[in-house]
């Protein structure tokens, strides 16, 4: 990390604002290097605040001003109407105003609108601008019934088959092949998009998929119409790379022909959209396509202090797959800031509560709000949010989801509930239920809620985590009120709404950490970091697990100076503590271990403190202290360093160990003692080869109880493995 490096401003120094070096001179070397790089294939790696957007727009300004490159050949493509709308500004300002700023969609349609009557003949077919309705009918012409969320969960398949370019009879493998989690059998899907796509036809309908497919159809058949728009556009600029579906690489190609003028901009380390089938390989992959490309790095950070971007920098590097090859080590050009605070609460009400107390004094000591963000993993946490920052007085704006209140669910749950409350004992859900949060789990069980969440991701699950929360909210009102209503309930609520409905002009915003990529605040707070919901439980394979990573990553360097991270440890008030704060931050907060595997890993450690490795003085794995009681080497760490602990594999053990003792009528330490039990929950041993390394674990009780805990620790039901497998 350096010293803030200052570059002058354009468009002054001793060049004339209208000459072509102008434009350079605001530039730092990386990002002058990208705008005077204006022939062949530039790859430009630009990591988080690196100023892409201002290195691509001079570019193409540079080569505008120079006649090196004429308007209207340039296309400049990128992936919201946001960003092509703030490129065309910066451009315009820049004195390139010629130039085209699209979408992907935006400059297809056009072209498509252009060609058609040559093409086809006749009028453009109708776009629709919303598919739902239509998969809706689709859905029930093959007698198939979809819920709110399964028919936006369908539609979503629906979207990511076509932009993968696969075709109805051909959706169930190619689902199965990217391990997507359906939200109804696979079989089903294929044929509700077979039909679907018949009632587009019927009716002279396209989607926006069929925009870019049809355009592509066009340019592969009629080579004419390809040659015309590549005589149009000879240079070509597409921003967030790494975002690219195989449907957009393909259109791209078409454009481009056998030409190689081409610049692309991305990270590999922000790609976090694959579930809408972008992927970063042509990214990553464009040197072995365009072996003489220019590569440039942007690694100067512009927008984070060096504290957050030391941090953001260590998430990086406990990364892995082939996107964590090509991370980028930023450097911040900043000066120095306060510290991550990281906090730990009882629960998330708390957690709520703190977080809106934090945000009052900033606001008091001069932040504005519009320049503070509440960002998390699924829009079903904004309502703790909602409440807890009206509860302290402070404005704030949703981005990228419905107010909570204002969500089609929850309305139809409190509908539920005003209808279950004015029919008191009439109601047959009600019979026998007394206690309040019984009587909501009821009434809401009729509109979709659940005891267990649904697999998968999407739209249901974010309808049942909706319900959910108001299953908690129905429980926290009860036990701070005993012998309160349903109708008493539907008065809070009605309460909250108005509350939370209250106008703001400038307010925090809350929104997902999916939600905020590509903005930036002062200050940020990251919040629920536990596991189970960064990394998200659905998450199961590597790939995965580090897109879950890469999420918190982009969430980290949306903060310019402040950042916060917190987690609650338990659900409300009063439960039990089992969660634990992400993995991803092991090694990274204060007093957490560096996650560790293979040789020196804690499994080899145990081994050691018993004299099975090399011999010397036991640390503790957390502090560095050197270890002398028998319960602390057990350990591997001093009693009062922080555990990381699954607190939930420990409750299963114990569980477990009861079990055995009273079968075995043993005291539960000779199965295995407290200690014991702590270790084999903070190693999660995968291999009876590390479960044996664990102090405590003798050879007898490995193969009395190995495959058993193994099981355990691998999540399965008890006694669900075979004993050969230990």
């Amino acid at each position: 990390m350096t010293a803030a490096t200052h570059f002058p401003s354009f468009p002054g120094g001793p060049a004339s604002a209208d000459s072509a070096d102008a434009v350079l001179l605001g530039l730092d070397p990386e990002q002058r290097e990208v705008a005077t790089t204006l022939r062949g294939p530039v790859c430009v790696l630009a990591g988080a605040g690196t100023g892409k957007t201002r290195a691509i727009t001079h570019r193409i300004a540079y080569g505008v001003r120079s006649g090196q490159l004429m308007p209207a050949s340039v296309l400049a493509v990128t992936f919201t109407n946001r960003a092509a709308g703030e490129m065309r500004g910066r451009l315009r300002t820049l004195g390139a105003g010629g130039v085209q700023a699209r979408t992907f969609h935006s400059a297809a349609l056009r072209q498509l609108q252009y060609f058609w009557p040559k093409a086809v003949g006749g009028d453009v077919p109708r776009l629709l601008e919303r598919k739902i309705q239509l998969v809706a009918e689709a859905g029930a012409r093959c007698r198939i019934r979809l819920d709110r969320g399964e028919l936006r969960d369908v539609t979503g398949e629906i979207e990511w088959a076509k932009v993968t370019q696969t075709v109805p009879a051909d959706y169930p493998a190619a689902a199965l092949k990217s391990g997507r989690e359906a939200p109804r059998d696979m079989a089903e899907i294929a044929q509700i998009y077979g039909t679907y796509e018949q009632l587009k036809r019927d009716r002279g309908m396209i989607d926006f998929e069929d925009v870019l497919l049809l355009t592509v159809g066009i340019l592969q058949d009629r080579h004419d119409i390809a040659e015309q728009i590549r005589t149009q556009y000879q240079h070509f600029v597409v921003d967030e790379y790494q975002d690219v579906s195989p449907l957009q690489q393909r259109l791209l190609d078409l454009w481009l022909g056998e030409r190689d003028s081409l610049c692309v901009v991305g990270d590999a380390s922000q790609t976090i959209y694959s579930f809408t089938g972008a992927t970063p390989d042509h990214l990553l992959n464009f040197r072995t396509k365009y072996p003489q490309a220019t590569v440039v790095k942007l690694v100067r950070d512009y927008r984070s202090t060096p504290q957050v971007v030391h941090l953001a920098n260590g998430l990086l590097n406990q990364a892995k797959g082939r996107a964590a090859e090509h991370r980028l080590e930023l450097v911040s050009q900043r000066e120095t800031g306060p510290d991550p605070v990281y906090a730990e609460y009882a629960d998330e009400p708390a957690e709520a509560e703190g977080v809106a107390h934090r945000i009052r004094d900033l606001i008091a000591a001069g932040v504005p709000a519009g320049e503070i963000a509440v960002l998390y993993r699924i829009n079903a946490q904004s309502e703790v949010y909602e409440q807890a920052l009206a509860d302290a007085g402070v404005p704030y704006q949703l981005r990228g989801a419905e107010r909570f209140f204002e969500r089609a669910e929850v309305q139809k749950a409190i509908l539920a509930l005003r209808g279950a409350a004015r029919s008191g004992g009439n109601d047959p859900l009600l019979d026998d239920v007394v206690e309040l949060g019984s009587q909501v789990r009821a009434v809401l069980s009729s509109t979709g809620w659940t005891p267990e969440p649904p697999a998968g991701s999407g739209a249901v699950r974010d309808q049942w985590e909706s319900l959910a929360a108001l299953v908690r909210l129905a429980e926290d009102f009860a036990r701070t009120r005993p012998g309160v209503t349903l109708a008493d309930l539907t008065v809070e609520l009605d309460e909250r709404k108005a509350a939370q409905h209250a106008p703001t002009v400038q307010g925090v915003t809350l929104a997902s950490l999916h939600a905020a990529k590509g903005l930036e605040w002062d200050a940020v707070f990251l919040v629920g970091l536990t596991d189970g919901m960064l990394p998200i439980t659905y998450a199961k394979t590597d790939e995965q697990v580090e897109e879950e990573r890469r999420l918190l990553y982009v969430g980290v360097t949306r903060a310019r100076m402040h950042l916060t991270l917190s987690w609650g440890l338990s659900r409300a008030p009063g439960g039990r503590a089992s969660r634990r704060p992400s993995r991803f931050l092991n090694g990274l907060r204060p007093g957490s271990a560096v996650p560790r595997s293979g040789p020196g890993s804690a499994a080899e450690s145990g081994a050691r403190a018993r004299g099975r490795g090399r011999r010397g003085p036991v640390l503790c794995r957390v502090c560095g202290k050197t270890l002398t009681e028998a319960g602390e080497l057990k350990l591997m760490r001093c009693e009062d360093c922080p555990s990381d602990m699954d607190e939930g594999l420990y409750e299963r053990l114990r569980e477990w160990r009861a079990g055995q003792s009273k079968e075995q009528g043993l005291p539960a330490y000779c199965v295995f003692t407290d200690k014991t039990l702590m270790a084999i929950a903070e190693a999660a041993p995968t291999e009876a080869g590390e479960l044996s390394m664990i102090s405590g674990v003798g050879g007898r009780k490995l193969d009395r109880y190995g495959a058993e805990v193994l099981a355990i620790c691998a999540g399965q039901e008890h006694g669900s493995a075979d004993p050969a497998d230990a």
